[in-house]
């Protein structure tokens, strides 16, 4: 017999799609998550895209990155080097202002979005990262960014060390041979459709 409280195919069809979605943008927000408190993402943004502003820009992340690099070299952890980072602010904006060549130079540390970005051998998904940020001017420009912590995008010696660092699920989902592609991918539709919500 017939009830009337029964659901149909399609509804039952519905549920189980809307339970999938639940449940893999979970799995997104909980992987994204995980994989931002091991990191520390870099930011440079230029004056303009004027062709001296952007090489400017290149110089300035390079007087960044070789004050930090012998600061950051004992850090085992993205609190221990995010602390160290906050411990200098004052001496990054320094090494930024040296090479900006009379810029001024904003430079904080706090929670900034970021687009999947594919960098030479591994990749990061969309979703909020703690990023050190050094604005040159009013940062109308376009911007370099990587990974400050573990040393990502500078040698194959900091992708041994973010080994070290993440745990090995974590490594897999970042690196090629991870088959990041269709996880970011998940990753990325969850963040998008987190911020259309907010």
């Amino acid at each position: 017999m017939y009830s009337k409280n029964r659901l149909k195919s399609w509804e039952i069809s519905l549920l189980l799609a809307l339970c999938i979605t639940m449940l893999t943008g979970t799995w997104a927000q909980a992987k994204q998550a995980e994989l931002a408190s091991n990191l520390i993402r870099l930011h440079v943004l230029a004056v303009s895209d004027d062709e001296d502003e952007q090489r400017i820009k290149l110089a300035v992340r390079d007087g960044v990155i070789a004050y930090l690099s012998p600061l950051l070299s004992g850090a085992k952890s993205a609190d221990e080097a995010g602390n160290v980072i906050a411990g200098n602010l004052d001496g990054i904006r320094a090494a930024a202002g040296r090479a900006a060549q009379g810029r001024p130079v904003k430079v904080t540390l706090s929670e900034e979005y970021y687009p999947t970005r594919q960098y030479q051998g591994f990749s990061l998904p969309a979703g909020r990262y703690r990023s050190l940020r050094v604005i040159l001017g009013e940062g109308r420009g376009h911007n370099w960014w990587c990974v400050v912590f573990p040393p990502l995008c500078l040698t194959a010696a900091g992708r041994e060390e973010a080994k070290s660092v993440m745990s090995g699920s974590d490594y897999g989902i970042i690196t090629e041979s991870g088959g990041y592609a269709v996880k970011f991918r998940l990753l990325e539709l969850w963040g998008q459709l987190m911020q259309k919500l907010n």
